[in-house]
């Protein structure tokens, strides 16, 4: 197998411009980089990762870190940036963060501790100052949730837009008795929606009452629980606002043993199939995932480069059955 020592002597340069054209380092001459690229392939040279790894303190992987790689909507960010990463002749190192907030520094130092090339990570804290010495040496972007205390790329979806526009479509199907099922609001993503939810009740006219906000309802017992607690006489709740799919999925036995009208931040795999279909809030994990990942080989090509920007995408609603059931009878 041919080295770089043997591409040096071949194409009559030094060991160190094989070094530069390998790493595509612009400051080589047109002619001599085309010797050299000649040369590599006359002789079938195959670079060495390990070796790249050593010199630049690097190696060529990128680290995927989110809380769950088996939830679809994860799964569909991992996806993407192993697809990009390839691309980029990059492997990927993938990790579970789990829902546990205080796993999340050891789990992501441990990955980092292997000198990525750069990190894509969807959090489950709020606090991520720890990630600051690590963000000065690699670049680092987050997905579906922006950091705290951390300047660092984010790409996330319009939480709060997306929360607003479901409520108000129930509303639209004469609803005023909408209750909101959440996880938890220690997780960013469940507060924005909450504030959209709020909007739109106001937007209505129609006043805000915190007995018909339901968390811890990720789990099949919490969310039949926070279901039966909204649906008594008591609440008279008439539609429901489902904040992830986390909960949406975990409320499919109690729905569909006793439906009511439903809109859900978040689509799944099968919730068109389901009686009633749910009807949704679409977002795009595969676009989070593939623009996070360009991100970081933007930011790898042009280390300079300080400024760190939020990027918003949009989501759409997806009308199904769900939002339907019951009207004509609220």
């Amino acid at each position: 197998m041919a080295t770089m020592r043997d591409i040096a002597a071949a194409a009559g340069v030094s060991l160190k411009t094989v070094s530069r054209v390998q790493n595509d380092d612009p400051h080589v001459l047109p002619a001599t980089r085309m010797r050299v690229e000649a040369t590599m392939r006359e002789l079938s040279y195959v670079p060495n990762a390990l070796a790249t790894t050593f010199r630049s303190g690097r190696s060529p992987v990128v680290g995927v870190a989110v809380p769950d790689i088996v939830d679809p909507f994860f799964a569909a960010i991992v996806n993407a940036v192993e697809e990009a990463a390839l691309a980029e002749d990059l492997s990927t190192l993938v990790t579970s963060l789990g829902h546990d907030p205080a796993r999340e520094r050891q789990a992501l130092e441990s990955v980092l501790r292997r000198q990525l090339s750069g990190l894509v990570v969807a959090p489950t804290t709020t606090d991520h100052a720890y990630l600051k010495p690590w963000a000065e040496r690699i670049p680092i972007a987050f997905v579906d949730r922006a950091p705290g205390r951390l300047v660092a790329d984010s790409f996330t979806q319009d939480d709060r837009g997306g929360a607003r526009l479901a409520t108000a479509h129930l509303l639209g199907h004469g609803h005023r008795r909408l209750g909101f099922l959440g996880d938890s609001l220690a997780l960013p993503t469940v507060a924005e929606r909450l504030e959209g939810y709020r909007e739109a009740l106001a937007e209505a006219g129609v006043p805000f009452d915190p007995e018909l906000v339901a968390l811890e309802a990720a789990t099949r017992p919490g969310a039949a629980a926070a279901l039966e607690r909204l649906r008594s006489p008591a609440l008279g709740v008439t539609a429901v606002f489902s904040s992830d799919a986390r909960c949406t999925m975990a409320a499919v036995p109690a729905l569909t043993a006793d439906p009511i009208a439903l809109a859900a931040f978040g689509d799944f795999p099968l919730a068109d199939s389901l009686t009633p279909s749910i009807t949704v809030i679409a977002q795009d994990p595969a676009e989070l995932g593939r623009l996070a990942a360009a991100r970081l080989f933007e930011r790898s090509a042009h280390p300079g480069r300080r400024l760190r920007r939020r990027t918003v995408l949009p989501v759409t609603l997806v009308e199904r059955d769900s939002c339907r059931v019951g009207v004509g009878t609220v």
